[in-house]
């Protein structure tokens, strides 16, 4: 009875901050202004079709982008000394120390046309030289206010989150399982592929849920580094609560169908995680 009453503020704060905003959620998607029971806030949301489909590529490409460079670091970082381990991870945590907002306008004032990126490539006659050999009349590279600009804002904000999973996975796989793959002729490529990254695949699993979903559901990234040009889910939601658009139900709606899209794709990933874990073991 003890350990059960231990779990009674847990369970009480579950209520109160997840599963009662959660219901209302749902109430607030299934009904009309006047609290009617309706389905129009669904069948009405074809009209938004472009913001999922931006918010899901962008996404996407963000989290492709976070495996590319996280697993490599954190593979490496598994590889170095303790003292090397403690000071990477401190560099790669160190901006999270920061405001979201504030690591986004940094990025803002260095994508500028007039920012400190195009200041130095100035300053360096980078673009004079390209100017000179191919024949243009390059000033400055446009970067903010565009998708690739969101894309390197979700990558940059999100990055420790695929690195920190894959790490802590590939640093607990037994030592002995590499050393038995070595004696029995392998070389260090197929000790990676056969070995190594089969039982790694949990973590990148962990680290693309980890990604993936603050990258779908993200609207400060688009509004500040794309200049609002493309509307993204989170935008969408917000217009929805805060905007002139004020429409609360066809947000809910929104939100609800985002929230189960994307749990059909972490069960789908978790499946998969599962298949792949058991033939890593076999």
């Amino acid at each position: 009875m003890k350990n059960r009453s231990l779990a009674i503020p847990y369970v009480v704060w579950m209520a109160v901050f997840v599963i009662a905003p959660l219901l209302l959620i749902v109430a607030y998607a299934f009904t009309a202004r006047d609290g009617g029971l309706t389905f129009s806030n669904f069948s009405n949301m074809g009209q938004y079709l472009p913001a999922f489909q931006h918010s899901f590529a962008l996404a996407a490409a963000a989290t492709l982008i976070c495996i590319l460079l996280g697993y490599p670091l954190a593979y490496f970082l598994s590889k170095e000394s303790a003292a090397v381990r403690k000071v990477a991870m401190m560099l790669i945590m160190l901006p999270m120390w920061m405001n979201f907002l504030l690591r986004t306008y940094a990025w803002m004032s260095l994508l500028d046309d007039n920012g400190l990126i195009n200041q130095a490539l100035r300053t360096a006659g980078v673009f004079r030289l390209i100017n000179g050999v191919f024949g243009t009349n390059l000033t400055g590279l446009h970067m903010i206010n565009t998708r690739g600009a969101i894309v390197l804002g979700m990558v940059y904000n999100f990055l420790p989150f695929m690195i920190m999973p894959i790490f802590s996975v590939i640093d607990k796989i037994d030592p002995k399982v590499i050393e038995a793959a070595q004696d029995l002729g392998a070389d260090s490529l197929m000790v990676f592929r056969k070995v190594v990254f089969p039982l790694s695949l949990p973590g990148v699993l962990s680290g693309v849920t980890m990604v993936f979903i603050p990258s779908v559901s993200t609207f400060a990234l688009s509004r500040l580094l794309g200049g609002g040009k493309t509307l993204l889910l989170g935008d969408l939601i917000e217009m929805q609560f805060l905007g002139n658009a004020y429409n609360p139900h066809l947000g809910s709606a929104i939100a609800l169908v985002m929230m189960v899209i994307v749990l059909v794709c972490m069960a789908i990933m978790n499946r998969f995680g599962e298949g792949e874990e058991g033939v890593a073991v076999l």
